[in-house]
């Protein structure tokens, strides 16, 4: 009898220890670019090779297109979709079953040859409750049952957005704040401004509101772009990014701390240079991408003022041959770039030093890269996910097809890969 209690405890324990580890090792992945905005899961023994035959564990069709990343916290899913001209929410547990599904806003429109529609920006979700932002201007908060807690629009708050392909931007949640980025052409009707709001996550309660001035004309007023946080162990604020500058503003009022132009340079003025893809913030830099092939900025984060033409504010700077859609992504030195056309170049984070230039698949990228477990995961609008080393040498581990297109990026949560196609949710990963 002693024996088997002893051994029954030892294995009680082996198992207590094994199930403690996965635990450590799952994460959430709880906005657009995961639990810190910067592209990067820490889990590992992800899979890195699959087909629709092997390695899928569940496909779930979707009502419409949706561009919007999942975000996922323990056994639930959020993610938006149209399902016809009705934007919704869906909630969908980890078993690739749908939980529920609310309409959000009536008004889907597809853009660009469907390149994107009305249900483009992601979710948020803290575990208690999920925030999601439609293209119509429609702001809502739900409990993670399903339960409304508050809705409005911006515009009837912030006056009519008025952007050529919608306002795909994704607030940002972070301690309890909900922040918005409305940088678009008509701005605040009393300023004609940009609008940045601070809103209380639980109460959807103006916390502050401040204007955001800027010099840019035409398309140039229009921002896709998300709103980022910088966060180290001295200092955080905000960063919103769009109409010619990136700017920092403090958490308390949201008052300008600095701001940074160089984006589109005066002297060859882009008219259309409207900003799509987000800054990537990592503790002492911010790389800030433009568009249309203009600079990438690599920013120390102490800037006060303007600091557009301080040099010592600058890490280094990339004038040209640089990423248009996908976000930049950073990790162990190096600073991932991938283009629109399909080119993935490598900079090093000190020096802005090219490390490699090659072209991973001919077709138009819109996701932005993610990392994990030595690997970074590029999506294709074709529904091609190729997997490259991490590292400063080139090589493609694996090609994958889902022979669906996607504009999603890949979230990554409790050891497995969840994609959005435009056809539907898959779940990646070992059963």
């Amino acid at each position: 009898m002693p024996f088997g209690f002893r051994s029954w405890s030892v294995c009680a324990f082996v198992l207590f220890a094994f199930l403690a580890v996965r635990a450590g090792a799952a994460e959430n992945w709880p906005q657009w670019r995961g639990a810190k905005l910067d592209g990067i899961s820490n889990e590992t023994g992800l899979p890195t090779k699959w087909t629709k035959a092997e390695g899928v564990l569940w496909r779930l069709p979707m009502p419409g297109q949706g561009g919007s990343t999942p975000v996922v916290w323990d056994d639930r899913i959020f993610l938006t979709s149209a399902d016809g001209k009705d934007l919704v929410l869906i909630c969908v547990g980890t078993d690739g079953k749908e939980q529920w599904r609310k309409i959000v806003a009536t008004g889907d429109r597809k853009v660009r040859d469907d390149e994107g529609n009305a249900a483009s920006p992601s979710c948020s979700t803290d575990g208690k409750r999920v925030w999601t932002f439609m293209a119509t201007g429609d702001l809502a908060c739900y409990s993670v049952d399903g339960a409304e807690v508050w809705k409005f629009n911006v515009q009837d708050r912030y006056g009519r957005l008025k952007i050529q392909f919608g306002m795909t931007s994704t607030p940002v949640l972070d301690e309890g704040r909900l922040y918005v980025q409305l940088i678009h052409g008509e701005g605040n009707p009393d300023t004609r401004e940009a609008t940045i709001v601070s809103l209380d996550a639980a109460t959807g309660k103006e916390i502050w509101k401040v204007g955001r001035e800027s010099d840019a004309v035409a398309e140039c007023e229009h921002s896709y772009a998300s709103p980022v946080m910088y966060r180290d162990d001295k200092q955080a604020f905000l960063l919103t990014h769009g109409a010619d500058y990136i700017v920092a503003h403090r958490l308390e009022d949201g008052k300008e701390i600095w701001r940074c132009g160089n984006l589109n340079l005066k002297t060859r003025y882009n008219d259309t240079l409207r900003f799509v893809a987000s800054p990537v913030a990592v503790p002492g830099m911010i790389v800030v991408p433009s568009a249309k092939n203009g600079p990438v900025l690599a920013l120390k984060p102490d800037g006060e003022g303007d600091i557009t033409d301080t040099k010592a504010a600058y890490h280094w700077m990339r004038n040209s041959n640089t990423p248009d859609v996908p976000s930049p992504l950073v990790k162990d030195g190096i600073v991932y770039l991938c283009r629109e056309n399909g080119v993935l170049i490598t900079v090093d984070a000190a020096s802005g030093k090219e490390l490699y230039q090659e072209r991973v698949h001919l077709v138009r990228h819109r996701a932005s890269p993610v990392y994990a477990d030595g690997h970074v995961y590029l999506a294709a609008r074709d529904g091609t996910i190729n997997v490259v080393a991490a590292g400063p040498e080139f090589k493609i581990v694996a090609t994958n097809k889902m022979g669906e297109e996607m504009s999603a990026s890949p979230a990554i949560s409790n050891g497995r890969i969840y994609l959005r196609t435009f056809d539907a949710l898959y779940a990646v990963g070992e059963k």
